[in-house]
C-alpha cells in the first residue's frame, strides 16, 4: 500500500510540474498548490503506514496536515477563478476562505496541548495498515463540515456555467469536478467505520483526471471565464444549438437580434419554444446540411427594418461527430440603407441628367438656329455693303467672320454632345478618300478664297478609307478651318495621304505662321476633352475643334498629332483604317487640284 501511495505522490508532483509550466495563469498557480497539498497528504499517509511507534505516526500526520486543511479550499478558490466570481474582492475572499484551514493547520500543530483535532491515539492491534487509530476532536468535525460545504459551493458555481459553456469548456469543467469529487467519495468510506483512509487514492484519481485534461482538453490553457469573455465580446450575435435542436447558449449581441432569448431563464430549451415567431429561421436551422450555410434574415425593430446575414456552421467533436450548430448574425442594416440611399441618389441623378440633356438640346438648337440666320444675313449684308459702301465693308467682314466662327462652335458643341450621349451613330463604310477631301475643299473654298489661299490635294484616286462619312467630314472641316485661320493672305494649304501598313495617314499642311512653344503646349492633344474645351486664351475655339477632332479620330481607332515650325507652317496628321489598290500619291503622278 505504501508503494501505491508513493506512486500517487509522484503523479501529483507530475501534475504540479505540468501546471507550473503555465504558471502565468492564476488558475494554473492554484492547481500547483492543490497538487502539492495532495502530494503532502499522500506522502504523509505513506509514512504513517510505515510507522512503528506513536512519535512516527504523529510526525507523519504533521506532514499530512501540510496539505489536508487546504486542498478543498484551494479547489474552491480555483472554481472562483474559473467562473470569475467576485473578481473585485478576490483577495478579501481568499482571507475569508482560508481562515478555517489556517486555524485547523495551527490547531493540529499544537494538538498535544489542547486535543481539539485528535482527542487521543489508540493502538490498533487488528489493522495491518496503520499502527494507531485516532479519535476525532471537535475541530476535526468542523473542518470536515467546512470541506463538504466548500465542495458543494464549488459545484453550485459550476452547474450554471456548465449548461451555458461551449462543448470543449464543458469537458474542462467535468475534469475539475471529477478531481474534487473523487477524493471526497473515497473519504466517505471513513464514515462507514473503515479504518483505512482511502482519500489519498482519490487524489490519485484526481491526478490522472488532471493529466488527461491538461493533455487532452487544454485544461488550464483557456478557462471558461476567458471563453465566456470572448463569447460575449463578439460583435456578431452567436447562438449555440445542440444536436437535438436545443438552444444551449447565446451572447448579448444575439439577444439584441432575438429578444425572445432573454425571456427564457433556463437553458437548454428547444428552439421552437424560444423562437415561435421565427418559423422560417427554425426550419432553416433544422434542415441545414453538414456544411456551412449563409442566408439573409430580417426583422422589424422599433419601426426600423433590420437586415442580417446569417452564417450557420456545424460543430464537430474531434472532427467526426456532429454535436451541434453555431448560428451567427451579422448586422448589415447600415449597408442595406446605404445601398437604398445610393439607388435613390442614382435615380435622382438620372432624372437630373435627363432634364439637363433635354435642356441642353433645346437651348443648343435655339442658339444654333438664330446664329444660322445671322450667318445668312451677314453674308447678304456683306454682298450689298461691299458694292455700296466701301467704308463699312471691313467691319461687315469682321462681323461675318465672328458670326460664322460662333456658328461652327455651336455645331461642334452639338456634335460632341451627341457623341457623348451615344446619339452619333458610328457607321464605318468604304469611301474614296480623294472624293471626300475634294468635297471638304469645296465647302471651305469660299472662306479660303477671301484670303486668296491656294488649297491643293495630293491623294491617289484609288485610295479608300473605312470611315464614318459625317465624322470624317467634321475632321476635315475642323483641320481645314484651323489651317485657313492661321495662314496669311496668298498662302497655301495641301492635303495628302500615304499608306502605312493597314492605316492611311492623312496630313493637312499649311505655310502659315506656325505654332510657338507656348501655344504648342496649350494645344496638347493628349489632354482630356473637357479640359481642352474650357481652357482660356485666344486658342480656346481652336482647342475645342481639335479636341472634338481627336475624339472622332479615336472612335475610328486612329490617332491625331501635329508638327510645326514657327514662321514656316504646321502639319496636322491623323490615321484611318483603309486599303489601296495601287501605289500611293507620292510614288506616282498624283492628281492635283486647286480650289479658291
Amino acid at each position: 500500500m505504501a508503494i501505491t501511495l508513493f506512486l500517487a505522490t509522484a503523479l501529483m508532483v507530475f501534475v504540479s510540474f505540468l501546471s507550473y509550466r503555465k504558471r502565468h495563469l492564476p488558475v494554473a498557480k492554484t492547481m500547483v498548490l492543490i497538487m502539492l497539498a495532495a502530494a503532502c497528504y499522500a506522502l504523509g499517509y505513506a509514512f504513517e503506514v510505515l510507522s512503528r511507534n506513536l512519535n512516527e505516526v504523529k510526525l507523519s500526520l504533521q506532514i499530512e496536515y501540510l496539505g489536508i486543511p487546504f486542498i478543498t479550499t484551494l479547489w474552491f478558490f480555483q472554481v472562483v477563478q474559473f467562473t470569475g466570481t467576485a473578481a473585485r474582492y478576490r483577495k478579501l475572499l481568499a482571507l475569508v476562505l482560508f481562515a478555517v484551514p489556517a486555524a485547523v493547520f495551527f490547531l493540529h500543530l499544537t494538538n498535544d496541548w489542547h486535543h481539539l483535532i485528535y482527542e487521543r491515539y489508540s493502538l490498533n492491534t487488528d489493522s495491518v495498515v496503520s499502527l494507531y487509530t485516532t479519535v476525532k476532536g471537535p475541530w476535526y468535525k468542523v473542518h470536515t463540515v467546512y470541506n463538504y460545504f466548500v465542495l458543494l459551493c464549488g459545484i453550485l458555481l459550476f452547474i450554471p456555467m456548465y449548461w451555458r459553456a461551449l462543448p470543449i469548456v464543458r469537458k474542462q469543467i467535468a475534469v475539475l469536478l471529477l478531481g474534487a469529487i473523487a477524493p471526497m467519495f473515497f473519504n466517505l468510506f471513513l464514515w462507514t467505520g473503515m479504518s483505512v483512509d482511502l482519500t489519498p487514492f482519490g487524489f490519485a484519481v484526481s491526478g490522472v483526471a488532471y493529466v488527461w485534461g491538461i493533455l487532452r482538453f487544454n485544461l488550464l490553457r483557456l478557462t471558461p471565464l476567458a471563453m465566456a469573455k470572448v463569447f460575449e465580446t463578439i460583435r456578431d450575435g452567436v447562438v449555440l444549438i445542440d444536436y437535438e435542436d436545443q438552444i444551449v447558449s447565446y451572447n448579448h449581441a444575439a439577444e439584441k437580434v432575438l429578444p425572445e432569448l432573454g425571456l427564457t431563464k433556463r437553458y437548454p430549451v428547444h428552439m421552437g419554444k424560444v423562437l415561435p415567431s421565427s418559423p422560417e429561421l427554425i426550419e432553416r436551422i433544422r434542415t441545414a446540411s453538414d456544411e456551412d450555410e449563409r442566408f439573409p434574415f430580417h426583422r422589424f425593430d422599433a419601426n426600423r427594418k433590420r437586415y442580417y446575414t446569417c452564417s450557420l456552421s456545424p460543430i464537430y467533436d474531434s472532427g467526426k461527430v456532429l454535436i451541434g450548430k453555431m448560428l451567427m448574425f451579422n448586422d448589415i442594416t447600415e449597408l442595406k440603407e446605404s445601398e437604398a440611399r445610393l439607388r435613390e441618389n442614382a435615380r435622382q441623378l438620372s432624372e437630373l441628367n435627363a432634364f439637363k440633356d433635354k435642356l441642353f438640346t433645346v437651348v443648343a438648337h435655339d442658339i444654333r438656329d438664330p446664329i444660322a440666320l445671322l450667318v445668312s444675313l451677314t453674308e447678304l449684308l456683306g454682298d450689298k455693303l461691299t458694292a455700296a459702301d466701301f467704308e463699312h465693308a471691313e467691319l461687315v467682314r469682321e462681323l461675318k467672320g465672328q458670326v460664322q466662327n460662333t456658328f461652327y462652335l455651336v455645331e461642334n458643341l452639338l456634335d460632341w454632345y451627341r457623341s457623348q450621349k451615344g446619339n452619333v451613330v458610328f457607321r464605318p463604310v468604304g469611301w474614296n478618300l480623294q472624293q471626300v477631301v475634294r468635297q471638304a475643299l469645296l465647302i471651305s473654298g469660299t472662306k479660303a478664297g477671301m484670303k486668296q489661299i491656294r488649297m491643293t490635294e495630293r491623294i491617289d484616286e484609288k485610295l479608300t478609307v473605312r470611315a464614318d462619312k459625317e465624322m470624317l467630314d467634321l475632321i476635315l472641316r475642323n483641320l481645314l478651318s484651323n489651317a485657313i485661320k492661321f495662314t496669311g493672305i496668298g498662302g497655301a494649304i495641301e492635303i495628302g495621304a500615304v499608306m502605312d501598313g493597314d492605316l492611311i495617314v492623312v496630313s493637312v499642311r499649311d505655310n502659315g505662321v506656325g505654332i510657338d512653344d507656348q501655344t504648342s503646349e496649350a494645344l496638347r492633344l493628349e489632354e482630356p476633352f473637357l479640359k481642352a474645351m474650357v481652357a482660356g486664351g485666344d486658342s480656346g475655339d481652336t482647342r475645342f475643334g481639335l479636341a472634338l477632332t481627336r475624339e472622332f479620330v479615336h472612335i475610328h481607332g486612329g490617332s491625331l498629332w501635329f508638327e510645326s515650325e514657327l514662321g514656316i507652317g504646321a502639319t496636322f496628321s491623323f490615321t484611318l483604317p483603309g486599303s489601296v489598290d495601287g501605289r500611293n500619291a507620292f510614288d506616282s503622278c498624283g492628281m492635283e487640284e486647286e480650289a479658291g
